[in-house]
């Protein structure tokens, strides 16, 4: 085998021509030829799989992979259940004709919920293709084997593979309590299998929505006001009819948009459209955020976790800790802005959409286009990245408008700025915590109040997310579409008086949607801070601090994993603050996700520049226990991706406005990390065999922030209690106007 590194790649190219090409068009074209519906029923086996004469499997899974991997992983799952190849199996994810729904791609489910589906369904495959085994050759299920898809009967020496048994389909029922395989039985789950997306994603022939193209399409453009709140008075479409390629505008109500022939036409025609907008009402004062959210009104205030007596703790402590802390509003920034495809015909609608709701967007596209939901089929293809809602959505609802208004297969793709304008933001955060210690140092009593944002989210159900699309036509969608953010809101170690109440603010100030770990990566930030300051007001090492009052084996395991694998040396932090101008300091943070599933604990060493403000994390350590893992290497990839991901969110990342318009529009005014700036990372996987298989996307992120807040105090012996952390708040703390050492 020859290698080139890439010195020798680009010397070799040097010496004649070079010439890399690929087409996407037959990819792309492909992929308007749906299949037709079908059976999406979660009851009716043949909903989730079928099988065709050259036993070759197709998997029907309402779940999408959002570039994590899933998509390998439950294809490993159902292999081994069914007893064939991985390679036989082909998956089809996120298409309302022919998946059934398993609500949204989110809430670290995807592998527990929606695997262990996929799982029960492959295993209520394999035994009744056994069954028809056995009663076709009059012997019992048990003298049966199954090798790749072919039942073998020894004693008779008679084979049958499954397509030939497969007949119509298989024309039965789900029994959700039908006996899976033991997990000593698994050839597949455990082991790095080779993602089937990365190859095609490679060589260009992979394709995603942004890519697909249909005869007679055409492609438009919505233009919206800067300020948020605006309506439209009116406008002029003069300038755009002159455009080359300009085909027709549509507007219905506050919705506008220009559709051409060609993509440049479109982008030069909504340049040229003159619009006329009111003025939006003012925003709260950006640089008075948190304390104009701690006034916004309250729906509701529960108590999250209330355990003995706080009051009777705190008044008797030998010594307390107070601190406040706050998030700051962010935004998606997918690298790629978002797009979708809609055709219109016969009355039937057909998008085309990197939702990661293709079955709840049939709800909500049709209330926002009056069609029922059984005239709208959703098809998912991959889109720019996200972990949550950014402008996926919104796209897929505008090309369903325009489709629907000139009955013509149309592309709609936003720009740059409408991306980070415009996609929906995570809401902001503030907690303030309190804490009693006693003479040993241990914590006595642990008070929380977390004001967060009113979530209209209900498990399992349809969403009514506030689309643009359906406020621009009239349609109502009040709330915020956050998620579960009073989520990892409780203390999560052994402390003997508790109590944490989330104060509900009724309605953000700003269109919301849930980002990556929505609550988890906030509300962990807070406790796992306090928690460092609390054991340094003990005079104790952060690590051991907290496992002295932990009482979970496998909580103690993550964080004495990621001991080991940092060289943590133990000791009080701050007590080795160097005096340079660079001062180096590492900080710990633990978490279990939704203090219920994942166990994750990591450690970041940071390198601080006092004259610059710059922190730069050089190298992150994680632990991660997700229970039976089913790819390490996709596990890992979650935990770098993550890692990297929360780094630029720590550190960098806060959406600005100024009166009603959103000053965040490009990579200059919402800057994320970049490549020279990314940490190694080092992880160190627990397999747990046999126990549930938990997330592995969400979790690792939510101990980052708190992690690089207390390497930051270990290094410089002062706090940072607001994220993002960045260069002016860095100098602004060290000055000493921020300096509240605990």
């Amino acid at each position: 085998m020859t290698s080139f590194n890439r010195r020798q790649f680009l010397g070799a190219a040097g010496a004649g021509v070079l010439t890399v090409g690929f087409s996407l068009t037959g990819q792309a074209q492909a992929a308007t030829g749906l299949p037709p519906a079908k059976s999406v029923a979660p009851d009716v086996l043949d909903s989730w799989l079928t099988i065709d004469k050259n036993n070759r499997i197709t998997l029907y899974v309402g779940k999408v992979d959002l570039g994590t991997g899933t998509k390998t992983a439950l294809t490993q799952i159902a292999a081994d259940e069914l007893d064939v190849a991985f390679g036989r199996i082909d998956m089809v994810m996120g298409d309302t004709g022919t998946t059934p729904d398993q609500w949204i791609t989110g809430a670290a489910l995807t592998i527990s919920q929606g695997g262990s589906e996929l799982r029960i369904a492959a295993a209520n495959a394999r035994q009744a293709l056994l069954q028809r085994a056995s009663k076709n050759w009059g012997v019992p299920v048990a003298e049966l084997v199954v090798n790749d898809g072919v039942i073998a009967h020894e004693a008779s020496r008679q084979t049958a593979t499954y397509g030939s048994l497969i007949g119509t389909g298989f024309e039965v029922k789900v029994d959700p309590k039908v006996v899976v395989k033991k997990h000593t039985d698994y050839k597949l789950v455990g082991k790095s299998v080779p993602r089937v997306d990365i190859p095609g994603k490679v060589t260009g022939e992979h394709t995603y929505v942004h890519d697909l193209r249909m005869p007679g399409m055409l492609h438009a453009r919505v233009i919206r006001p800067t300020q948020i709140g605006a309506t439209l008075q009116g406008f002029d479409e003069g300038p755009a009819k002159r455009v080359n390629g300009f085909v027709q505008t549509v507007r219905k109500g506050n919705f506008l948009a220009v559709v051409a022939k060609t993509e440049w036409a479109a982008i030069k025609a909504s340049q040229a459209i003159k619009a006329q907008w009111s003025a939006g009402p003012d925003l709260p004062a950006k640089a008075t955020i948190f304390e104009a959210w701690r006034k916004m009104p309250i729906a509701k205030e529960e108590a999250t976790q209330k355990v003995g007596d706080v009051s009777q703790a705190l008044g008797s402590a030998v010594k307390s800790v107070k601190a406040t802390y706050n998030f700051a509003v962010q935004t998606h920034a997918s690298i790629g802005p978002s797009c979708a495809v809609a055709d219109f015909k016969e009355g039937q609608l057909v998008c085309w959409s990197a939702s990661q709701a293709t079955h709840s967007m049939q709800h909500e596209l049709s209330v926002i286009t009056g069609l029922p939901k059984s005239a709208i089929r959703l098809v998912y293809l991959d889109g720019s990245g996200c972990y949550g809602r950014n402008g996926h959505e919104d796209a897929t609802a505008d090309a369903a408008l325009i489709a629907i208004q000139i009955g013509k297969p149309v592309r709609v793709q936003w720009m740059r700025q409408d991306e980070t304008a415009l996609a929906p933001k995570s809401p902001p955060r503030s907690m303030d915590l309190e804490a009693s210690l006693d003479a040993q140092g241990k914590i006595t009593g642990w008070k929380g109040d977390f004001f967060i944002a009113l979530n209209h989210i209900a498990a399992f159900k349809p969403l009514d997310f506030p689309l643009l699309a359906a406020s621009d036509t009239g349609v109502p969608r009040p709330g915020n579409w956050v998620g579960f953010l009073f989520q990892n809101a409780g203390a999560p170690y052994a402390v003997p008086n508790i109590l944490v109440t989330t104060k509900h603010v009724a309605q953000t100030f700003l269109r919301s949607s849930h980002l990556r770990s929505p609550g988890r990566i906030e509300n962990s930030f807070a406790n796992e801070a306090f928690m460092d300051e609390l054991a340094a007001a003990a005079g104790a090492d952060a690590a051991e601090f907290r496992l002295n009052h932990l009482n979970d084996a496998r909580a103690s395991g993550v964080i004495n994993a990621v001991l080991k694998a940092s060289n943590w040396s133990k000791r009080p932090s701050a007590t080795q603050v160097s005096t340079g101008n660079i001062t180096r300091g590492r900080g710990i943070s633990y978490v279990r996700y939704n203090n219920a599933i994942t166990y994750v604990a990591t450690v970041a060493e940071v390198e601080v520049n006092r004259s610059t403000g710059q922190i730069l994390v050089t190298k992150v350590f994680v632990a991660h226990d997700c229970g039976q893992i089913i790819n390490p290497d996709g596990v890992q990839n979650q935990i770098q991706g993550g890692v990297i991901q929360t780094v630029s969110r720590t550190l960098m990342e806060e959406v600005q406005w100024s009166g009603s318009t959103i000053d965040s529009v490009d990579w200059a005014s919402y800057p994320i990390l970049r490549f020279p700036d990314t940490p190694t990372v080092q992880t160190v996987l627990i397999d747990q065999p046999g126990q549930p298989a938990w997330g592995a996307g969400e979790q690792t992120p939510t101990t980052v922030p708190a992690a690089i807040a207390n390497a930051f105090f270990d290094a410089t012996g002062v706090r940072l209690r607001t994220i993002p952390f960045t260069p002016e708040s860095v100098k602004t703390a060290l000055k000493g106007t921020d300096r509240k050492v605990a």
